[in-house]
């Protein structure tokens, strides 16, 4: 774990008491893509995954990996690239075409007979699925069950009143010697209503801790210029490595 970061760090807040009533809906989730406000989305991908790769991906068998709240992701096309199987959800149709039309992939779409007025996008070479759904419904598409997770603007970004569902619904989705890389953010919620939400360690460990080791894997500073923004002075990233008991 980073020592700098764990040193840095402030006490963690209650989870219970703050933020808990906060709640954005699908429509403004697919507002902020219609009005580009998305300064989530990492162009050059996630340090911490690049970093941990080898731990995610552990050997060398083709993998399924799932990407909840995908948006469009470069990670997606990373594990295509090296013969990975990857499934995404995301409630945001232009995300998902703008995957495709950015990376430069052909693709085919469909609705999903089981999920009125969903959709799901496939790319031409068949290993990139990207279902435009809320993640809620996603289940009842029957997609299986997943190698690795990467979580990454998905838990912060549920509403806290929904993540024991959240929870539940990706453990339903795992395979056998799964790997889940979890990634949360950390910083004063009282000075900022999110998203991202704030998520401790606590409440990992309330939602997984009794099915799954929790591991950190790192924790580093996170802080940019814009957060101040946010009314904040500090903001640390923290992976976490879910696995079973």
């Amino acid at each position: 774990m980073n020592d700098r970061g764990t040193s840095l760090e402030t006490k963690e807040y209650p989870v219970t008491e703050i933020q808990k009533n906060q709640v954005l809906s699908l429509e403004e989730w697919q507002e902020k893509w219609v009005k580009h406000n998305i300064s989530f989305h990492q162009e050059e991908g996630h340090q911490l995954l690049k970093k941990h790769l080898d731990t995610f991906c552990n050997d060398g068998s083709t993998l399924r990996i799932f990407f909840p709240l995908c948006g469009k992701a470069v990670e997606m096309r990373w594990f295509a690239d090296l013969g990975h199987s990857v499934v995404g959800v995301e409630i945001s149709e232009l995300a998902i075409r703008e995957f495709f039309t950015e990376q430069n992939l052909s693709y085919s779409e469909e609705p999903i007979p089981e999920i009125p007025g969903a959709k799901v996008f496939k790319s031409s070479s068949g290993n990139i699925s990207l279902y435009c759904c809320n993640i809620f419904d996603l289940p009842r598409a029957n997609i299986g069950q997943f190698d690795r997770f990467w979580d990454r603007g998905a838990l912060v970004a549920i509403n806290p009143g929904d993540r024991q569902r959240y929870a539940d619904t990706m453990l339903s989705l795992t395979r056998k010697e799964f790997r889940y890389f979890l990634c949360v953010v950390s910083y004063d919620p009282t000075k900022h209503p999110g998203p991202p939400f704030y998520v401790p360690y606590a409440e990992i460990k309330r939602l997984f801790g009794t099915a799954l080791s929790i591991h950190c894997l790192e924790s580093v500073d996170a802080f940019e210029e814009r957060h101040r923004n946010w009314g904040i002075d500090y903001l640390f990233e923290k992976l976490y490595l879910l696995t079973e008991k």
